[in-house]
Formats: C-alpha cells, sequence, structure tokens
C-alpha cells in the first residue's frame, strides 16, 4: 500500500490498520518514497523491551561514573535542594 504524508496525517487510522493486517505501507513525500512502515515482529518487540528494562545504553552503558544509577541521580540532585 502506498500512502502520502497528507494520508499518513488524515488517515492514521486505516493507515495502522493495514498495517495490523501485515501490509507494508509506503509513505511518499511530494511522489517519491519515503519511508516504509512495516508490522514489528514478536522477536523484535522483545528486544526493544529487554533493551528498555536493563537501565542506561548508548554512551552511558558503560561509562563508569553511572554503574549505580540510582545513586548518579541522588548525586546530580543533591545540591539542587539541600542535604536531605
Amino acid at each position: 500500500m502506498k500512502a502520502s504524508a497528507k494520508d499518513l496525517r488524515f488517515k492514521t487510522r486505516q493507515i495502522l490498520s493495514a498495517i495490523e493486517r501485515g501490509e507494508e505501507v509506503i509513505i511518499t513525500y511530494r511522489g517519491k518514497d519515503k519511508a516504509r512502515m512495516v508490522p514489528i515482529d514478536i522477536a523484535e518487540e522483545s528486544e526493544t523491551q529487554e533493551c528498555e528494562s536493563s537501565g542506561l545504553f548508548g554512551i552511558w552503558r558503560d561509562n563508569p561514573k553511572v554503574e549505580n544509577v540510582d545513586q548518579y541521580l541522588e548525586d546530580l540532585r543533591g545540591g539542587r535542594f539541600g542535604s536531605r
């Protein structure tokens, strides 16, 4: 299925319904293909949940200053509101 950027704006529900049925939707802008929307596989979904529940990610994952995230945040916030 192809849909324009305007269709995406005004017909979001129909486009999402097509994706739920397993269809691939190509989004066009000014007549040129710009994006592809496809359903999320169950495997990809579980990987996303694992990533979200693992704490820090990206450049923060290996930063030794933030091994204990709760303590790091307490240290950052401590100075703003005085002693606790």
